[in-house]
C-alpha cells in the first residue's frame, strides 16, 4: 500500500477509535471501578478507585496523540471538536430511545434501559467540562513539545501532553461530577473529600500508566502508517 494510501486508511482508522472510545467512556462513566495493587499510594491505600469510563477515555489521548502527529496541530483540533459534537449527537440518541413508548412485551424493562444507558447529569457535566478542556490542552501542549524539540522525541511530546492534560481532565471530571454539580444541581450523592481524593488519584494513577505504556504503539503506528 502507498504511503498516501496508508495515511487515509490511517486517518479513518484513529478517528474511528477516538469516537469509540469517547462514546463508550460516556455511557460507561457512572460505574465506579476498585483494583486492588501491591503498594500503597496516597488517598487511596493499595486500592485503585475510578470511575469505569477511565481505560476507554484513557484510549482517547492515544488516538488523539496518533493523530497530532501524523496529521498536524489543526486537524488534532477538528477531532476534538466533532469527537464533542459526536458526544452531544450519542446523548440526543440515547434520551430520545428512553423516552420512547416501550413494549410491553420488551426483553428489558424502561428503568433497567436508562440505568444502563443513562449517566445522570453530574456525571454528563463532570465528564463534557473535562473533555473539552483537557483534549484541547493535550493538543497544544503535543506541539508545544514538538516545536521546542525540533520534532525529535516523540515519547516525550506523548507522555508529556497526557500526563499533563490527565491532571487536568481528572480533577475538573471528579470534582464537578462528584461535588460541584451534586451541589448545584442536587443531582447525585456529594462525595467527602477523602473520597475525591481517592478519585483522583486512582484514575490519574491508571492513566499515567497508558500514556506510558501506549508509547511504543504510538511509534509504531507512525512507522506504519508514515515515512520517517
Amino acid at each position: 500500500m502507498r504511503s498516501e494510501d496508508r495515511l487515509v486508511a490511517g486517518q479513518v482508522a484513529l478517528v474511528g477509535l477516538f469516537v469509540t472510545a469517547l462514546v463508550t467512556a460516556q455511557l460507561t462513566a457512572s460505574k465506579l471501578l476498585l483494583f486492588q495493587i501491591p503498594f500503597s499510594l496516597p488517598f487511596t491505600g493499595s486500592s485503585l478507585v475510578m470511575p469505569g469510563a477511565a481505560l476507554a477515555y484513557a484510549l482517547t489521548f492515544f488516538a488523539s496523540d496518533c493523530y497530532s502527529e501524523l496529521y498536524g496541530r489543526r486537524a488534532a483540533q477538528v477531532l476534538v471538536n466533532v469527537g464533542f459534537a459526536m458526544t452531544l449527537v450519542m446523548l440526543a440518541l440515547v434520551y430520545t430511545t428512553i423516552v420512547a413508548p416501550i413494549a410491553p412485551f420488551s426483553g428489558v424493562g424502561q428503568s433497567e434501559f436508562a440505568g444502563v444507558l443513562w449517566s445522570s447529569a453530574n456525571i454528563v457535566t463532570g465528564s463534557l467540562l473535562a473533555y473539552v478542556v483537557s483534549q484541547n490542552w493535550d493538543v497544544l501542549a503535543f506541539h508545544a513539545i514538538r516545536r521546542r524539540t525540533d520534532g525529535a522525541y516523540l515519547w516525550l511530546r506523548n507522555v508529556g501532553s497526557t500526563a499533563t492534560s490527565q491532571v487536568i481532565d481528572t480533577v475538573i471530571f471528579v470534582t464537578v461530577a462528584f461535588w460541584a454539580a451534586p451541589l448545584v444541581l442536587g443531582v447525585g450523592p456529594v462525595y467527602g473529600q477523602n473520597q475525591i481524593l481517592s478519585l483522583i488519584v486512582g484514575q490519574y494513577v491508571l492513566k499515567l500508566g497508558i500514556a506510558v505504556a501506549d508509547t511504543p504503539f504510538v511509534y509504531g503506528v507512525r512507522r506504519l502508517l508514515a515515512d520517517r
